[in-house]
């Protein structure tokens, strides 16, 4: 029971951070209640938050019912089972899918139209893995266990099939790397994790986003 509370109030801190973050980097929103009222991206990452809360609380019909809700009424199809650090902005949102074993870092902003989903049917980690600060342009794909590095930027309509380096800029089908700016030092996925914002949960058999389960 005192998981399933501190699941839940990471669930509310995590909206709240992404709240504070869609009002920085949405010149659209005038006020806290354009956000709150009149942001369909906010409302459904919301959704995807509790969806995850449900997830790992092990109430996987809820957590999917929830998942269903976001892409009829926000068009936005967002797994369950993936990581979002607390604090990241979906602009617009319309046609967003972010697959079941993605990771995405905080501070990143996604467009619309973006896919983060997979190059083939696979076991394991076979979805994107998004550091911190990263911006994802309009109509971007990346596909398969790819890692996009911290600070990075995907240009619009990119077809990513490789890894990123931290602070470059991809563009293209399929993308090429035409910039990298190096301001601090690069980001290491091994110590990623946000002890303050990431859910629980002692089932085994769940996908631990950042490792292939499919190397064991």
């Amino acid at each position: 029971m005192r998981l399933l509370f501190r699941n839940l109030e990471i669930t509310f801190r995590a909206i709240k951070e992404d709240y504070r973050l869609g009002m920085k980097l949405d010149p659209s929103v005038k006020s806290g209640l354009d956000i709150s009222l009149f942001s369909p991206s906010f409302h459904g990452l919301m959704l995807y938050r509790f969806s995850h809360f449900f997830w790992m609380s092990n109430m996987k019909f809820v957590a999917m019912s929830f998942r269903y809700l976001n892409r009829v009424i926000y068009r936005m199809d967002i797994h369950p089972a993936a990581e979002i650090e607390c604090g990241i902005f979906i602009d617009h949102g319309i046609g967003v899918v972010i697959g079941e074993t993605t990771f995405i870092g905080r501070g990143t902003l996604i467009y619309h139209g973006v896919t983060l989903g997979t190059a083939r049917v696979m076991n394991g980690k076979r979805h994107p893995t998004v550091g911190r600060n990263v911006v994802i342009g309009a109509n971007a794909v990346v596909l398969g266990p790819v890692t996009i590095g911290n600070g990075s930027k995907i240009g619009a309509n990119a077809v990513v099939l490789e890894d990123v380096p931290p602070f470059a800029t991809a563009v293209g089908n399929p993308a090429k790397i035409i910039e990298k700016k190096v301001t601090m030092r690069e980001f290491d996925f091994s110590d990623r994790k946000d002890p303050d914002c990431e859910l629980k949960n002692d089932e085994s058999n769940l996908v631990k986003v950042g490792k292939d389960e499919s190397s064991r």
